[in-house]
């Protein structure tokens, strides 16, 4: 009788260390919540500018029925550290890149949740001639979580040629776009380089800006826009829409007539996503998932909330899935090749 009590004993404290063991994740008190954020910014400008997130976190999960002792916030020495942590499952939070996100997901460790968001454009084709009715291009309240790159065509008889072609419904060849001189940033940049190899790839069985013979690697957009208005460059890349903040240079500096009719759009790449916020599904389960989503989405819409996230040029935040990051994971495979 008593070896039977003490099996039975025994029986029960394993089940309940198994049962105490297994709801660690879905403990709604929390002794310390760990965010990590990039260091896109000076890290004691980030640190000072996210100091209330402390606070507005702690409060709006307890909205959410979730206890916090203490939140942590670490900036990370670099964009990959924040991913590490993450997948290690050191960190809960990360604020990172939509890259760092399609790099460190590969371990199905850490999930996106959320997306920072921004004001769309009236114009979002993938078509380009769809940009060229020669009218601005506007923003909308409409947020979004991502922006696209452009592949313009200036002022020159070349560019004017390559958007003849495109404005006729054709497709454009690629002698077409290599015996046109383009202007490119530097080869980090998502919308003056990388997308736009993204979408010369996809196109032209695996080319790349590389692969361009007349190419000019040029200081930032604004000497693109100059280098189109002067057909310095025939073909120049930038984010949508370029036009749009260069107009008055292009009639007041450059003495041009008009942009939105010397400049057309030759190519529409993929949207480039977003910053995200992402978690590691190793400290976080769905039904805390929802919790922080709702968290943020909603301390975004505070004026203490605007102020803390305005470091990183957020104004809110929208709910995305893995999905969504494909064109991200595409580029990852891209720049391996180069």
């Amino acid at each position: 009788m008593k070896k039977n009590l003490l099996v039975f004993l025994v029986m029960i404290l394993f089940l309940t260390g198994c049962s105490a063991k297994g709801n660690d994740k879905a403990s709604k008190n929390i002794d310390e919540l760990t965010v990590f954020f990039v260091p896109s910014r000076d890290p004691k400008e980030i640190a000072a500018k996210t100091e209330p997130l402390k606070a507005l976190i702690t409060d709006q999960l307890k909205e959410e029925g979730y206890t916090i002792g203490n939140v942590k916030i670490e900036i990370s020495p670099n964009y990959e550290a924040a991913g590490e942590a993450l997948d290690a499952g050191k960190a809960h939070i990360g604020f990172i890149p939509a890259s760092t996100y399609a790099l460190y997901s590969e371990d199905k460790n850490v999930d996106v949740i959320l997306a920072a968001s921004r004001d769309g454009l009236n114009k979002d084709s993938e078509n380009a001639k769809d940009w060229n009715d020669g009218q601005p291009t506007l923003p909308v309240t409409d947020q979004v979580t991502f922006y696209r790159s452009l592949i313009y065509a200036g002022t020159s008889s070349k560019g004017r040629e390559l958007a003849e072609i495109v404005n006729s419904g054709k497709k454009l060849s690629w002698d077409d776009l290599n015996g046109a001189t383009w202007c490119h940033s530097n080869t980090t940049s998502s919308a003056g380089y990388v997308y736009p190899s993204l979408w010369l790839s996809e196109n032209y069985d695996g080319k790349m800006i590389a692969d361009l013979t007349n190419k000019v690697e040029v200081t930032g957009y604004p000497d693109t826009a100059a280098r189109l208005a002067t057909g310095q460059c025939d073909v120049g890349v930038g984010y949508a829409d370029i036009r749009r903040d260069y107009e008055k240079n292009w009639t007041e500096e450059w003495k041009k007539e008009n942009i939105w009719t010397e400049v057309d759009v030759i190519g529409v790449t993929e949207g480039i996503m977003n910053d995200t916020i992402s978690v590691s599904n190793k400290l976080v389960d769905d039904e805390f998932k929802k919790a922080l989503q709702k968290t943020f989405i909603e301390i975004a819409k505070t004026e203490d909330g605007k102020k803390a996230i305005e470091i990183y040029n957020h104004t809110g935040y929208k709910e995305v899935t893995d999905k969504d990051y494909d064109s991200s994971r595409k580029v990852l495979e891209l720049l391996k090749k180069q």
